[in-house]
Parts: structure tokens; C-alpha cells; sequence
């Protein structure tokens, strides 16, 4: 009889996204031997699954595995992507020989009804026209990742007589409003937003869900790109093997300031904003005052971004 798990994880929904993976990885290498279901904050990540077999709570022959990935701590030393890192992890606890990534990205699946329906952006606008999701800010508790609005907003200008901006963000994170975008901030849940970056052709954001997304969620046929294009203005936090996807523009500064030379510096914040939590401990290295952005981002130009949009859409 296969082996029945309930894996759980309380982690943010990028994270979750490459547990959808390890799961994916897990049946594809060893079909037959698992039935598995999953206890996490995203259940619309989950929806449709083909992996997932509804086990109760309690069920006496599921053994619970709280899903972690230490791989992340050899990242800068190790040449591992995120999507290793959970299929590492249950291999060595259910003593597999392997777990690897099957594709380069997440699983994340859509119902043919879904499919169907209307994008949000052209509900709102009322046609159905091509357009590029873009985040501006991100979590309080990691105000590194953030770039600076008014760069993104000269992004935005540049091509707003070519393109269609559709500006996502969740309501309570830090997502300041910019100008000539349909705006979805706090509009979308997260089924609402897989369906909206299915719609899309392209996005930009730092690291973060979008960029995973932009990976995992199928592409809608008649958009005539294999794969979706994504510009991640990722400055030095992480080191880019861990987090990038081959077929994105990932704007990185990693090994060209002291702070990021080995690798990532994993810091959290640029300045504490003196809320007691941990972040407000892993600060910046090399702030720059005159734009509040890690030196990493502050190199990071409006220029640059309209750069790599251009090479996707020439």
C-alpha cells in the first residue's frame, strides 16, 4: 500500500509554491508510493492538483512531516535552486535516494473552466487585451526587496503607450499606488491573482510570489510565448542561482559590492522601523540615504528595467 503523508508548512506563499514542486517530484520519481496531502496557508496553490488524495485529521497511518529547507544555508557556498530544496529535504527524511526538480518550476494547475473565464484585468477594463503585471513594494518585514516607486513609475511611463500595467500587491503590505495602471492592489485573492498572471504576458517585481508564479502558472495559448517573461529586480540579497528561472531578465549585484561579493547577504531590512521584531536586527550593510534603498537596488536603474522589457518585447 503506498505510504500516506500530510506534509505541512506555515511559510509564505513563495515558499509554498516550491513545495508544490518537491510534491510534483515526489510522484514522478517514485510513482505508486506515496498518497499525499498537504496542511498549508495556501490552499489555492493546491487547487487541482493532481498529487493530492484528501486525508483526515487524525489518520493513524499518515505519518506528519513539518517540511523545511536547510539547503538554503549552503546556498551562497552550494549551486542549488529553491526548487531543490524541499525535494532534498524529503528524500533524506523518507531515506529516497533522490528528490530532483522534474522542470524548472513550481506545478501549479488551472481547471479548463478556469481557463474559460475572463481575466480580471479585462473585466474591469472591458477588453481582452494583453498586459504586464507589476509589483511595487512587498512585506514590511523585508523592506530589503523593495525598489524605489518613482523608478518603477518611469518604468511605466515609458511604456504606457504600448503596454497595459496591471499593478497587484496584498492590502496590508506596503505597495505604494502608481499612476497609469489598473490598479489590483489588495482586489485579488490568491486563485484570483494565479488566474490573473495566466492572463498576462509578462510582469515585473523583486523577489517574490509573482516571480514564482511567472514560472509555475501555465501560459494562455493564444499569447504566443513559450515561456513568460519576467523582469526581477533582485539587487544582492539572494545569490541568483537560488532564486532565478533561466528565461527571466534577474537584475542582480551579486559579487560586484563587498557586502554581496561571496554570494547573498540574506538582510532584511535596509533601516529598523522599531517594531521589536527580528528583521529590524539584520539591517543593510550600505544603505543609501538618498534614495532609502540598499546600494545593491540604488544601482539598479530605471534604465535597466526598461532595458530587459525591451529585449523581451522587440
Amino acid at each position: 500500500m503506498p505510504k500516506k503523508l500530510i506534509l505541512h508548512n506555515r511559510q509564505s506563499p513563495g515558499d509554498v509554491v516550491m513545495l508544490t514542486a518537491a510534491v510534483r517530484d515526489l510522484h514522478l520519481h517514485y510513482p505508486g508510493q506515496f498518497t499525499t496531502d498537504v496542511r498549508t496557508p495556501c490552499p489555492h496553490l493546491w487547487e487541482n492538483s493532481p498529487y493530492l488524495t484528501r486525508l483526515e485529521d487524525p489518520d493513524a497511518e499518515a505519518e506528519s512531516i513539518v517540511c523545511e529547507y536547510p539547503l538554503i544555508h549552503l546556498s551562497n557556498q552550494q549551486p542549488w535552486h529553491f526548487l531543490h530544496a524541499y525535494g532534498a529535504f524529503l528524500a533524506e527524511r523518507l531515506s529516497l535516494p533522490h528528490v530532483h526538480p522534474s522542470v524548472f518550476r513550481g506545478d501549479i494547475h488551472l481547471s479548463d473552466e478556469e481557463r474559460g473565464w475572463m481575466s480580471q484585468a479585462s473585466e474591469a477594463v472591458g477588453v481582452d487585451e494583453p498586459f504586464w503585471i507589476v509589483v511595487s513594494g512587498g512585506k514590511k518585514d523585508f523592506t530589503a526587496k523593495w525598489w524605489c516607486p518613482s523608478r518603477m513609475q518611469g518604468v511605466v511611463d515609458h511604456f504606457k503607450n504600448r503596454m497595459r500595467f496591471v499593478q497587484i500587491g496584498e492590502g496590508g503590505h506596503h505597495h505604494p499606488p502608481l499612476n497609469h495602471v489598473l490598479d489590483l492592489r489588495g482586489k485579488t485573492d490568491l486563485r484570483q491573482l494565479i488566474r490573473l498572471v495566466y492572463h498576462s504576458s509578462g510582469v515585473i517585481c523583486p523577489v517574490t510570489l509573482l516571480m514564482h508564479l511567472a514560472a509555475a502558472v501555465p501560459i494562455r495559448p493564444d499569447r504566443n510565448i513559450r515561456n513568460r517573461p519576467a523582469v526581477v529586480i533582485a539587487g544582492g540579497r539572494e545569490p541568483p542561482h537560488w532564486e532565478a528561472y533561466p528565461h527571466h531578465q534577474y537584475l542582480h549585484s551579486v559579487g560586484t559590492l563587498p557586502c554581496c561579493s561571496d554570494g547573498g547577504c540574506w538582510k532584511s531590512r535596509v533601516y529598523p522601523l522599531g517594531d521589536g521584531t527580528p528583521s529590524d536586527q539584520s539591517l543593510c550593510l550600505d544603505p543609501v540615504k538618498s534614495s532609502q534603498l540598499p546600494r545593491c537596488l540604488h544601482e539598479i536603474t530605471t534604465a535597466d528595467v526598461i532595458r530587459a522589457v525591451e529585449r523581451f518585447i522587440r
